[in-house]
């Protein structure tokens, strides 16, 4: 293992998945290098299922071309941002466009979202309740804490009518910007992780998450009290790289494969319960 490998799987405590050692690197080995010496490994940070099976299905596509896709799975939200702005992966693929604006900011970071791949059922969950309209008065709900999916989370207490946000908040409303509250609920703002847990914690009655995070306690969105009805592409989860790197032919390749037929039938054929696909 070459100095940047260790670097790189130190970093991020992650499970670094060599395709190629799995027979998907088109023959080139382990290195993903040809014959030449050409560079032909793209690394692609990613999280969780189905992020990451996308990625491994993107590899069979891409080994028809002789390139070699190496999964890098990180544990939590910040890595895979922290690993691309450093060079350290290719690209990822683990976020909405929004979420990753907020990184760039926050960090002087300059990373582009590529391609929208699918959009994920988001919604609320209640342990304790069977419908919306049990919840009662002062009720605690948990929704995220980062800015970009606490808008979300409320727009879609607006389109149901549980709260009311000004008719420009679109999906850019914070709790102080709620002008109607007839239930006087209380929002506790929780990181986007551990979500799943409020869900059994006593005393909250509502709780935002996204499919991949609420499998973890055995629901899926057909469990949900609400689901997001507008569904706005920039929220889709979506391919980033380096805004330099955009043109390159590495992300070129990737591109073709992440948004090719067989990803689309994957995610039709084995996820069309939580997602829909966005190319």
């Amino acid at each position: 293992m070459n100095r940047r490998r260790f670097t790189l799987a130190a970093l991020t405590g992650s499970t670094v998945l060599g395709l190629a050692a799995c027979g998907i690197g088109g023959g080139y080995g382990t290195g993903g290098s040809g014959a030449d010496g050409e560079d032909r490994r793209i690394a692609v940070a990613s999280h969780l299922p189905p992020m990451t099976d996308v990625v491994t299905t993107a590899a069979e596509v891409a080994a028809e071309e002789g390139w070699t896709i190496e999964l890098v799975q990180v544990s939590d939200n910040v890595q895979y941002n922290r690993l691309l702005a450093d060079g350290e992966v290719d690209a990822n693929f683990a976020q909405h466009e929004p979420y990753m604006q907020a990184f760039n900011e926050a960090n002087d970071a300059h990373l582009v979202a590529l391609d929208a791949i699918y959009d994920a059922k988001v919604g609320f969950y209640s342990k304790a309740h069977t419908s919306i309209d049990e919840i009662p008065e002062e009720a605690r709900v948990a929704i995220p804490n980062d800015a970009s999916n606490e808008g979300r989370a409320l727009a879609i207490l607006h389109e149901h009518g549980v709260i009311t946000l000004p008719e420009d908040a679109g999906f850019t409303g914070r709790v102080g910007d709620i002008v109607d509250n007839p239930l006087a609920l209380e929002f506790v703002q929780v990181d986007l992780l551990n979500l799943s847990s409020a869900y059994d914690e006593d005393g909250i009655a509502l709780v935002y998450n996204y499919p991949t995070y609420i499998a973890k306690v055995g629901l899926t969105p057909a469990d949900a009290l609400l689901l997001e009805e507008t569904v706005d592409q920039r929220f889709a989860i979506s391919l980033v790289a380096r805004e330099e790197d955009r043109d390159s032919e590495k992300i070129q390749v990737l591109r073709r494969a992440m948004t090719s037929d067989t990803v689309r039938t994957f995610l039709e054929e084995e996820h069309s319960d939580t997602l829909l696909p966005s190319f």
